[in-house]
């Protein structure tokens, strides 16, 4: 009975983190090291991404019906679960960096905003900056003609009140 109530708790704290995140990457991580694992846990904490090993089948308890159900087939296999909730594509992309130095690291699957994504489609995913990196961008845009605009008014009207100035 013991053990039930265990997995009971593990479940419960899967179905919390699941209710929050807006994303959930599936990786194999098997093969790092304890510095490697250490320092990829870091990056992703300090981001906000919470990133745990749970057993599968708890895992499958925990998705059923809601929006995460689409990770049941790729549950095979250890598994590493990044759990991001501010920003869906945060973990995936540091995922993405560790995976080109740890060539160990592997994506599985995940769950973008109740989509799922195959491995393929979470290195696609990673890839799409980060919701601050995208409104920089969006104003720097803005911002660009705008200076421009305004240089230009300055230099005509410095050319009108030259030409004025000599009449």
């Amino acid at each position: 009975m013991a053990k039930i109530e265990q997995k009971k708790v593990i479940v419960d704290e899967i179905k919390e983190k699941l209710s929050r995140a807006s994303s959930v990457v599936m990786v194999d991580a098997r093969g790092l090291t304890v510095e490697q694992d250490t320092a990829l846990r870091k990056t992703l904490r300090e981001a906000g991404v919470d990133y745990k090993v749970y057993k599968n089948t708890m895992v499958r308890f925990a998705i059923k019906d809601t929006q995460f159900e689409g990770l049941e087939p790729y549950l095979e296999g250890p598994s590493t679960f990044a759990f991001s909730y501010e920003d869906a594509t945060v973990g995936a992309g540091i995922l993405s960096k560790a995976a080109k130095d740890l060539k160990v690291l592997e994506f599985k699957a995940g769950v973008v905003e109740g989509i799922t994504y195959d491995a393929e489609g979470m290195k696609a995913i990673a890839e799409i900056p980060s919701r601050e990196v995208l409104l920089s961008r969006l104003l720097g845009s803005f911002k660009s003609p705008m200076s421009s605009f305004a240089r230009v008014i300055k230099q005509v009207a410095e050319k009108d009140g030259g030409e004025a100035a000599a009449e």
